[in-house]
């Protein structure tokens, strides 16, 4: 099954997600801190990052470049509790985007499959 890493500072968002990928199946795995997400993708399988803009005030844009100058072909699902950024030009480097005060879990567990098959087909 496929590896998702969590990257959000809130603690209890993490572990809701956590737990309900996990129930599905998924190895799941979470960063809190910005500085540690580009090593931990080097030090590990990730087939999936869900990715909280809101870190340290917005830093989760950067952290999105970061990943994608790194690793270009790896999906980052975007989480965030800000529905604005729809129309932002910076949101294409991303493979979605997800409102957290309105998860439907249902409809983020369809999204990820829908990316990971993407993934799997190229």
């Amino acid at each position: 099954m496929a590896n998702i890493l969590i990257v959000d500072d809130q603690p209890y968002v993490g572990e809701i997600l956590l737990e309900e990928l996990a129930h599905e199946g998924y190895q799941v795995s979470s960063v809190n801190d910005v500085e540690l997400v580009l090593p931990h993708l080097r030090d590990s399988r990730t087939d999936l990052v869900l990715l909280d803009l809101y870190l340290k005030g917005f830093k989760g844009w950067e952290v999105l470049r970061g990943i994608k100058r790194e690793n270009p072909d790896l999906p980052v699902l975007i989480l965030t509790a800000y529905d604005s950024f729809v129309e932002n030009p910076r949101l294409s480097q991303a493979d979605g985007y997800v409102v957290k005060s309105f998860i439907e879990f249902d409809k983020l567990k369809q999204m990820i499959a829908d990316v990971l098959g993407r993934k799997t087909a190229l």
